[in-house]
């Protein structure tokens, strides 16, 4: 089954107007490839002005979104929210907010869930500390934390997995194409099992993890590799090259 790649560019707590409305400019005008669905997620204050500046054929993602409609829960957004912003995307469960912000595997299911049930498409994130893939747990640690999205998700044509383990987030780090293709492919034999044949083969299982221009080609070249989340690069000019990698 042929899945469409997909590149997420998540912009984490970073830039303003000026220089997002930059790189907008420069992704409004320069050639994708076509059969790519890219995603760029925004903070959260200039979803809208995102929104309204990016060129149509490029999708907007809000970095978090909380487990309600509305309500007393100063400083969070909905996803009637989000999409209120023409906003069709979430990420949810990075590591940064299950590290940082000691988000649990239980809120960030029931996030999922509420993201779904309201229109959303979600960016799973998953991924194991380097303590952890020293210890030789990673599959243990990736699995039961796509247990927590599985029990949550009813339709998972709206839903990218993304693994990115956290020791090679922004520390320019990069696990290598074997590494990545080894734990995607162990992924979806999960998923064939937990879930199905058919999601299985046809979710996106992207990989994040300092992708860079230099690195995408040959990730992107692997056969479980369906796409990728990046951080920093995707602040760049770069992140058309990372878009075009399989070109």
């Amino acid at each position: 089954m042929s899945r469409k790649f997909f590149v997420g560019g998540n912009w984490k707590m970073n830039g303003d107007k000026a220089s997002l409305g930059e790189l907008i400019k420069t992704m409004n005008g320069a050639k994708v490839d076509a059969n790519v669905e890219v995603v760029c997620g925004a903070p959260t204050i200039y979803l809208d002005f995102v929104r309204s500046h990016l060129d149509a054929k490029f999708g907007v993602a809000a970095q978090n979104c909380y487990k309600v409609a509305k309500g007393a829960f100063t400083g969070e957004t909905s996803p009637a929210m989000i999409k209120d912003c023409g906003v069709h995307w979430v990420i949810l469960g990075h590591s940064e907010r299950r590290h940082v912000f000691g988000e649990s595997d239980e809120l960030i299911g029931q996030k999922a869930a509420h993201a779904l049930e309201n229109g959303l498409g979600v960016i799973a994130c998953i991924g194991e500390k380097l303590d952890e893939r020293e210890a030789g747990i990673t599959e243990k640690v990736v699995f039961a934390q796509t247990k927590f999205f599985v029990d949550n998700v009813k339709d998972w044509s709206k839903v990218v997995l993304a693994y990115e383990p956290v020791w090679a987030i922004g520390t320019g780090k990069t696990a290598s194409p074997a590494q990545a293709q080894e734990v995607h492919a162990k992924l979806r034999e999960w998923m064939k099992t937990n879930v199905s044949e058919a999601v299985a083969n046809s979710v996106r299982i992207i990989y994040g993890g300092s992708v860079t221009g230099g690195t995408c080609k040959e990730l992107a070249g692997q056969k479980d590799i369906d796409g990728f989340l990046v951080g920093g690069a995707a602040l760049k000019p770069e992140i058309i090259d990372i878009i075009n990698a399989k070109q």
